[in-house]
């Protein structure tokens, strides 16, 4: 498994130290709201589980998957929802729990999805963040890492469905 890490980008315990610095500033905040973490299946799952028992308050977790569907440059506006949330989101403050901004096309339409349920408050949370791919004016609200532009693995991150168990991040070897 190592011959595919090129190099580690961040380490097992910078994600923990941030992981556990954002759940307290979660915390702080939505104490006595009722809250709700969406992940977005499949890469956000570790990030969701370590991040929801960062958070000492109580709150409710939830799974979403969704797949894009773009032609060129130009959003076809075309996201289906494999996997949609049980919950009714009105009576909730949202976060949507993500691995990863690239693009930003597929989250940005799901945030509007999202909105349109009328959740009391929605906010964006990523682990890790590579702006020099955005296409849409898209802004996660807590980002805990800025990256520049390479494949990265690792921690629910996956090439071909692997690597998502390494418990940091790494950039793809060759």
């Amino acid at each position: 498994m190592m011959n595919a890490v090129k190099k580690i980008v961040i380490s097992e315990q910078e994600i923990k130290d941030k992981i556990k610095e954002t759940g307290a500033v979660i915390a702080k905040e939505y104490e006595g709201k009722p809250l709700l973490l969406v992940s977005i299946l499949k890469g956000a799952f570790v990030f969701m589980a370590d991040l929801c028992r960062a958070i000492d308050i109580p709150l409710e977790i939830g799974f979403m998957c969704a797949k894009s569907y773009y032609s060129g440059t130009q959003s076809s506006g075309v996201v289906k929802i494999t996997m949609d949330l049980e919950q009714d989101i009105s009576n909730y403050h949202v976060i949507i729990v993500e691995d990863i901004i690239d693009t930003g096309r597929t989250l940005s339409d799901v945030v509007k999805m999202l909105k349109a349920r009328n959740p009391l408050s929605l906010k964006v949370v990523t682990l890790l963040d590579k702006p020099s791919r955005r296409l849409t004016d898209f802004e996660a609200d807590i980002t805990l890492f800025t990256v520049p532009d390479f494949f990265a693995i690792g921690y629910g991150l996956d090439c071909a469905e692997k690597y998502r168990n390494l418990p940091y991040i790494a950039e793809m070897g060759e």
